[in-house]
């Protein structure tokens, strides 16, 4: 998603999805309403996510969101959804095997395997010809960072190493990401954009407070 329409206001404006930012929650729920209106007939699902690995398999009957990074279902008709507003959504599905996955990762996730994870717990599930597509996050030109930080991800994700306009240390998470998912041999469409940068996205290096868009997937 980006955050064109929607009702929310102020430092929300647009489509937010989030619940947890403190936007009006009527604002949030008829934005959720608008999305599932595109989606058709299906239950949204997201996640309380934590910047872990954690992944959890819902049926959307869950009662609450599960604390987690990462999301898997073989349901038909259940949303997953990964909220970002810089930190890199990747989506999963495997058409044959009938499972679809969602993952957030950011800096701490991607250093702690939340993109190994994710595959590992769809091929558990049977997925055999797994496909990823890798959203729309902060870039490595505007994700500043000191130099120990990305140090210590670079040596978990190499291509994460990156650098500023200016020329100071700097992380590219989506970049990280996508040597991950090469490495274990899954096929990725990577969707260009920077969230800082588009003033279409949400972005929480540039303004701080803000709402959050999402990486969608779901299994019809």
């Amino acid at each position: 998603t980006d955050r064109l329409g929607g009702g929310s206001t102020g430092r929300y404006a647009g489509l937010n999805l989030a619940d947890h930012v403190e936007d009006d929650p009527a604002a949030v729920a008829a934005n959720r309403a608008l999305l599932r209106g595109e989606l058709g007939d299906v239950v949204l699902a997201p996640m309380r996510q934590v910047h872990g690995r954690e992944v959890a398999f819902v049926t959307g009957t869950e009662t609450a969101p599960p604390t987690a990074d990462a999301l898997v279902t073989d349901r038909t008709g259940v949303a997953l959804l990964t909220m970002v507003a810089d930190c890199t959504p990747v989506l999963f599905h495997d058409e044959a095997a009938g499972l679809v996955g969602a993952a957030h990762a950011g800096r701490p996730g991607l250093a702690a395997g939340v993109v190994p994870a994710t595959v590992t717990a769809l091929r558990d599930l049977g997925a055999r010809d797994l496909r990823a597509v890798v959203g729309p996050s902060v870039c490595g030109r505007c994700y500043e960072v000191p130099e120990p930080m990305r140090a210590e991800v670079a040596h978990v994700a190499p291509a994460a190493y990156a650098m500023t306009w200016t020329g100071t240390p700097a992380l590219d998470v989506a970049a990280g990401v996508v040597e991950q998912l090469a490495e274990l041999g899954v096929p990725t469409r990577w969707v260009a954009g920077c969230s800082r940068e588009a003033q279409d996205l949400y972005s929480y290096r540039r303004d701080g407070v803000t709402g959050r868009y999402a990486g969608v997937v779901v299994r019809r």
